[in-house]
């Protein structure tokens, strides 16, 4: 019984060890060939967002701002995918420990495979979409 409770307790400090490292670890999306430049921490926060002015028209502002939401939605979507797959490479083990979702993993929406997922990153039809 002791040995089972260190073991568990060896396995909780590797599962805070991870999530700090996710917390700490920042992923880039792009679209737009660069335009628009997503930074996520690996725990799916936003915590940078960049726009190249290249990325506007003066003289269309109409089709300028629609084509920068697109752009940021593309490449807000790239990095939560590549949040995604930090996530899943960092906790998937504890997750098939543990026989499914791991406790304290924060639900992103958009992500395939992610506890509380819903939809799909880079949806088809988005200019940029996984451009890099």
């Amino acid at each position: 019984m002791q040995q089972l409770l260190a073991a568990a307790q060896q396995m909780q400090e590797q599962l805070m060890n991870a999530q700090q490292e996710l917390a700490d670890t920042e992923v880039v999306g792009t679209a737009g060939g660069g335009l628009v430049t997503a930074r996520v921490n690996g725990q799916g926060e936003l915590v940078d967002l960049s726009i190249a002015p290249a990325a506007i028209d003066p003289d269309d502002l109409e089709e300028t701002a629609q084509t920068i939401a697109d752009l940021v939605l593309a490449a807000v979507r790239d990095a939560y995918a590549r949040a995604g797959d930090l996530q899943q490479e960092k906790m998937g083990p504890f997750a098939a420990a543990l026989g499914g979702g791991v406790p304290g993993m924060p639900e992103m929406p958009g992500m395939p495979g992610v506890p509380g997922a819903h939809g799909q990153p880079g949806s088809p039809g988005l200019p940029g979409a996984g451009d890099e």
